[in-house]
């Protein structure tokens, strides 16, 4: 069965990942308008209401209106930006998130694409909260550096031509990133995280850091359990590994990476077990990007879930 695909936004960073995963699968057709056609809103109002499945790789308030475009309710819309992270009636797209959220994304009529960062913290978080491990009250830092592709094509030419000198950018220093919400509300955590991002210059690549202080706060779990917790929750996973517990020497983004669909976890903690950090490695264009909008269309269709995905190469 083929399935018709319009991507509103397709000549975008994500959009144009997502198009490269696709191609050649003979399962979804693409609808395109070229640029003048889509300025139009009666044609742009057409083609939403056409396709099958619509994915929304557009500002926030653009994939609002967007979604008030759609009128025909066998459309299925995938937003992939930050405006329906935590919106009722719309189902969060990471299928890892619970043993239930896959099979909400496979029913889903509409589905919000999660946030690169928020894709490593809650992949961490939610699982330990869940189970009673970590506090939902505990105040979390989170410590993260992306590739410098999840600012788009703006901050990819400041990086690439304007400034290639930087060599680190920190960036939401007002403390109100837009991920924010979403990492609180679906890790179930009683206190917003105090998010601190930054930008490496690497074009993909991402690294979400949760450090944990045992001796401060005795209800945090051992870093044994909180392994096998991991272990536990992605047993089943095919796109999220959770290596053994062991002494981790150094951890690494490559400036030249290809594109990587898997997400990693990984636990390290000194001797005494007293301090523990909590890391996920994840390529922001792909898992956190991209790659989780084909994962979900890829449910939704009824199809296999790791079709289309780069689930082997590398940071």
């Amino acid at each position: 069965m083929s399935y018709t695909l319009f991507i509103d936004g397709a000549v975008g960073t994500t959009g144009l990942e997502i198009a490269a995963r696709l191609a050649g699968r003979a399962e979804f057709r693409l609808l395109t308008l070229d640029d003048a056609a889509r300025k139009d809103a009666d044609n742009r109002r057409a083609v939403l209401n056409a396709a099958d499945f619509v994915i929304l790789c557009l500002p926030d308030d653009a994939a609002r209106e967007a979604v008030a475009m759609v009128t025909n309710p066998a459309t299925r819309i995938i937003d992939a930006s930050s405006a329906h992270r935590i919106a009722p009636g719309w189902t969060y797209g990471l299928p890892e998130l619970s043993l239930g959220n896959r099979a909400a994304i496979v029913n889903a009529a509409r589905v919000t694409n999660p946030g690169c960062y928020s894709t490593g913290f809650i992949a961490l978080i939610a699982p330990l909260v869940a189970r009673g491990l970590i506090p939902a009250d505990l105040p979390l830092t989170c410590n993260a550096v992306s590739g410098y592709s999840g600012g788009g094509k703006a901050l990819i030419h400041r990086m690439e031509q304007d400034e290639p000198d930087i060599a680190w950018r920190g960036y939401a220093l007002t403390l109100a990133h837009k991920h924010v919400p979403e990492m609180q509300h679906h890790s179930g955590l009683v206190h917003a995280p105090l998010f601190a991002p930054a930008v490496i210059p690497a074009l993909r690549g991402m690294v979400v850091e949760v450090p944990l202080h045992r001796a401060i706060d005795g209800r945090i779990a051992p870093p044994q359990e909180l392994l096998a917790a991991l272990t536990e929750h992605y047993a089943d996973s095919a796109m999220v590994d959770v290596p053994s517990l062991a002494h981790v020497e150094e951890l690494l983004v490559r400036k030249n990476a290809g594109g990587n669909d898997r997400m990693t976890l990984t636990i390290a903690a000194n001797a005494d077990g007293q301090q523990v950090r909590l890391i996920a490695m994840l390529d922001n264009l792909g898992k956190g990007a991209s790659g989780a909008c084909v994962q979900n269309l890829n449910l939704m269709a009824g199809l296999p879930e790791t079709a289309g995905l780069r689930a082997n190469a590398n940071l």
